[in-house]
């Protein structure tokens, strides 16, 4: 009997090596052609263009006053909403120009240098008052770049995040310091 069942047994263990054997290459293959055949189908990335860094369209701004600072002390500010239109046009993917119209009755130049931060400035009159009545203009300055739903930069983003920072002239209001605010800013696209 144990001869019997050797020669059988080994044909069993035989078979299920076969079995086992054939799994694995069956599995192999499935995971094998599941790896090619998707990156086979995955979207070749394409390159970024001017165009694509281009900012266009009207934005709802945001200038958060509850998080303000003034002369970098955490120092609560009327939060500021205002309309943008805005139009550019990127000579590269790292050089871009256009303008801001704010819904506030202003219009001012926008640019981009390093392919990343959007800059406008403008000149703000009359924003520091002192006491005995007479006032200095400000130049107010917003940063912002396009961010993805975790703050990342992201090309082509709906949503720009950065500051609104305004600085008026030092020995305004008989001070030897100038004054500085400045304010989260959030830009949403609204077309």
């Amino acid at each position: 009997m144990a001869n019997g069942c050797l020669g059988h047994c080994r044909i069993m263990r035989f078979e299920e090596h076969l079995m086992r054997t054939a799994k694995a290459l069956i599995t192999a293959t499935t995971v094998a052609a599941s790896v090619f055949g998707g990156l086979a189908a995955a979207p070749t990335a394409r390159a970024i263009t001017k165009e694509d860094v281009a900012i266009n369209g009207t934005f709802r701004v945001t200038s958060v006053g509850d998080y303000a600072q003034r002369n970098d002390q955490y120092f609560g500010e009327p939060t500021v909403y205002q309309t943008w239109t805005i139009s550019s046009s990127c000579i590269s993917t790292q050089e871009c120009h256009g303008s801001v119209t704010s819904d506030q009755g202003w219009t001012a130049p926008l640019y981009m240098l390093d392919g990343e931060m959007w800059k406008v400035r403008r000149q703000v009159p009359n924003w520091e008052r002192c006491e005995d009545g007479t006032a200095f203009s400000g130049m107010q300055t917003y940063f912002f770049y396009p961010v993805n739903d975790n703050g990342g930069f992201q090309i082509g983003s709906r949503v720009l995040s950065g500051k609104d920072k305004t600085v008026g002239p030092s020995g305004a209001c008989g001070q030897n310091n100038w004054l500085d605010i400045a304010m989260p800013l959030r830009l949403d696209q609204l077309s």
